[in-house]
C-alpha cells in the first residue's frame, strides 16, 4: 500500500466571530458602568470578540491618576435571540496606562545606605548567606573564633555569603577596575603595601584593610591588586630643572671711574662745606 499520509487532520484554533448584535450594543456597555460619574467615561474605543455571541467594548477612562486605562464591559447574548446582557465590567490598564511599579518584598527593595541609625534589618533564618556556626566550616578563621569562645557564633557567613561578598567588592570602587586603582602607577598594589592589613580566614589571599591616614580607602576593605598614589614604596624623585644662564646685567671693564670728592686744597678753608658726594 502506499503512504496516503496523515489520516487526521489537526484541530485548528479558529477565530471568534465578532457578533454584530453585540457590537452593536454600545449604550448598553456604557450604562453598564455604575461606579462612576458619566463624565469619568469617554469614547469608545474598540470591540473586541471573546468568544460566539460574547465581545467586550473598551472606552476611555478620564478619572484623574489614570491616564491609559480603559473601561472594558463584556456583554453576550443567547441563541437566537437579540437581548444583550452584561457580563462584567472591570478597569483595565491600556497600552500605555500609567502603571505602579512591581511589588517587591522589602528585603529585596533595599540598597547599600538606606540603613540608617535606629534602624533594624533582620535576616531571614534561610539567609543563604549564613550558615550554622555550630557546623564546621571550611574558613579557618571561623574554626579559630568557635574554638576560642566555646560555641562560636550563632551563625557565619556560608561558601555563597563569602564569594557573594567577594565578588561585591571586588567589582566596587576598592578593586582593581576603579578608576584610582586604574590611574595608579602599575607597580602602586594595596598587596605591597606596608599600609595594607591582610583580612583572616580564606579571604586573606585576596582582601585586606587600608590603614593609611592619607589614602581615599583608609578604613575600607580593598582587593590586593587594588592600587592608589598612596602607596606605602611610592618615591617621587624631583625632576632636575636646567637652570637657565641670566645675560649679564653689568661689565666691569664699562664702567669709567669717576671722582667723588675734591683734591686737598682746591677748596678754600672759607668756603661752606658742600654734602659729600656733590662735585
Amino acid at each position: 500500500m502506499g503512504n496516503n499520509g496523515r489520516v487526521t487532520r489537526p484541530a485548528s484554533a479558529r477565530a471568534p466571530r465578532l457578533d454584530q448584535v453585540c457590537a452593536a450594543a454600545v449604550e448598553v456597555a456604557r450604562d453598564a458602568i455604575t461606579e462612576v460619574e458619566p463624565t469619568d467615561i469617554g469614547d469608545h474605543l474598540q470591540v473586541v470578540a471573546e468568544g460566539d455571541r460574547v465581545v467586550t467594548h473598551y472606552f476611555e477612562c478620564r478619572m484623574a491618576g489614570y491616564r491609559g486605562w480603559r473601561w472594558a464591559v463584556t456583554v453576550t447574548r443567547v441563541p437566537r435571540s437579540r437581548h444583550v446582557t452584561v457580563c462584567e465590567t472591570v478597569l483595565l490598564p491600556g497600552p500605555d496606562a500609567l502603571l505602579a511599579p512591581g511589588w517587591l518584598p522589602w528585603q529585596e527593595r533595599l540598597k547599600p545606605g538606606d540603613l540608617g541609625p535606629g534602624d533594624l534589618l533582620p535576616t531571614p533564618a534561610d539567609d543563604e548567606r549564613l550558615a550554622p556556626g555550630y557546623l564546621l566550616s571550611d574558613d579557618p578563621a571561623v574554626e579559630e573564633t568557635a574554638w576560642e569562645l566555646g560555641l562560636g557564633r550563632p551563625r557565619v557567613l556560608s561558601r555563597e555569603g563569602r564569594a557573594e561578598a567577594a565578588q561585591r567588592w571586588y567589582d566596587g570602587d576598592h578593586g582593581p577596575d576603579a578608576a584610582i586603582s586604574v590611574a595608579a602607577p602599575a607597580a602602586a598594589r594595596c598587596g605591597t603595601c606596608g599600609f595594607y592589613l591582610p583580612l583572616a580566614g580564606s579571604l586573606r589571599l585576596a582582601f585586606g584593610a587600608c590603614g593609611n591616614f592619607f589614602a581615599p580607602d583608609d578604613g575600607r576593605v580593598v582587593s590586593a591588586d587594588h592600587g592608589c598614589g598612596a602607596h606605602s614604596e611610592t618615591l617621587v624623585e624631583a625632576a632636575e630643572t636646567p637652570v637657565d644662564e641670566l645675560p649679564t646685567v653689568y661689565d666691569d671693564s664699562a664702567v669709567e671711574a669717576m671722582t667723588v670728592s675734591r683734591a686737598p686744597g682746591s677748596v678754600e678753608s672759607a668756603e661752606p662745606a658742600e654734602p659729600y658726594g656733590h662735585p
